[in-house]
């Protein structure tokens, strides 16, 4: 019998030993499991521009604030459309070389808000721009830093033409003569961001390995039969840029209050604008499209929401009104 008081050299083989067994049990073959992975059949390979945006996520250790996955819990239905699994990382956890493993990017920690979606959740460029640029001018009370070395300050009369300006408000810079525009690795990270959306299962009976997304979208779907609630869409969808209060940023988003779009009696072009985007003001950011991501239903409650509050006081948008508009737009796309 091994005496461990005594026998030092014993002492040491054993605790070798069982370190040597453990490394290879938790680390070394869970991570030869991994390699065997496969993507979800549609999922998107990151092209080389988003790739170098995660090599700059990683520099600049976005990960310590911010998580990339979505737990099997009902508080974390906000941050995707079910929970999250290995496929989902199948790209970006690619190796750096034989001996390098990528670094992690799922985070412990959100002391911001989650990213597994969030390409989808906010697709605007100039929006991801102005909050990295200072996070305090699209969220008032954020505690995210800002990241001004991702970002120049140029003159604006020896600018290049395809300079990336940041729609800044004055407020937080107002130099007559100079503009803000985005850096190489802004516009990467940028780019990384906006490849982050969850990529919908394969139809099937997929309850084996995600045993909770029954329920989840079962929940859903009977949320879904019930009439939906214009001033929480508004929130999740358009708060971020024309804030809640609908006044948006002075020199970066519109507002809505009191505008003639908004409350013109014929809403075609409004709700043009929430399917196709908006990029005609050069004074402000580019409105991505939302026809893609948001039903007409949806799209119909928001805009009533939009045209009955902060003083608005106009006729509500129906589904129909969306649909045909809709119709009208996938029509002139097919010519």
């Amino acid at each position: 019998m091994l005496n461990f008081h005594k026998e030092h050299k014993n002492l040491v083989l054993t605790a070798g030993g069982v370190f040597i067994a453990l490394s290879i049990l938790i680390a070394i073959l869970p991570a030869f499991q991994m390699q065997e992975t496969q993507p979800i059949p549609d999922e998107q390979p990151l092209t080389a521009h988003e790739r170098e945006g995660l090599n700059v996520y990683v520099a600049e250790n976005c990960m310590a604030c911010h998580t990339q996955q979505v737990r099997n819990i009902e508080m974390d239905n906000v941050w995707g459309n079910r929970p999250s699994i290995p496929s989902d990382y199948f790209y970006s956890k690619k190796r750096m070389d034989f001996w390098r493993q990528s670094p992690s990017i799922l985070g412990s920690e959100r002391t911001g808000p989650d990213l597994t979606n969030i390409g989808k959740r906010q697709p605007s460029e100039d929006w991801h721009l102005l909050h990295l640029y200072n996070p305090r001018a699209v969220v008032p009370a954020s505690v995210m830093p800002s990241y001004p070395w991702l970002f120049r300050e140029v003159d604006s009369a020896f600018m290049s033409k395809d300079a990336k300006v940041v729609a800044v408000p004055k407020e937080f810079f107002n130099k007559p003569g100079k503009k803000i525009i985005a850096s190489y690795d802004a516009l990467r990270l940028v780019d990384y961001l906006k490849y982050l959306k969850q990529t919908e299962m394969p139809s099937g009976d997929i309850d084996d390995f995600i045993p909770a997304l029954k329920k989840i979208q079962a929940e859903r779907a009977e949320g879904g039969n019930q009439s939906l609630d214009g001033a929480k869409l508004y929130s999740q969808v358009c708060a971020a840029c024309h804030q809640d209060t609908g006044q948006g940023i002075a020199g970066a988003f519109p507002s809505l209050v009191g505008s003639a779009i908004v409350n013109d009696e014929n809403t075609e072009t409004l709700i043009k604008i929430v399917m196709q985007g908006y990029n005609a003001r050069t004074d402000y950011g580019v409105m991505p499209p939302f026809g893609d991501q948001l039903s007409d239903a949806e799209i119909a409650a928001i805009l009533t929401h939009e045209r009955s509050s902060w003083g608005n006081d106009s006729a509500p948008v129906t589904e129909d009104d969306v649909a045909k508009v809709r119709q009208y737009v996938e029509m002139e796309l097919n010519k």
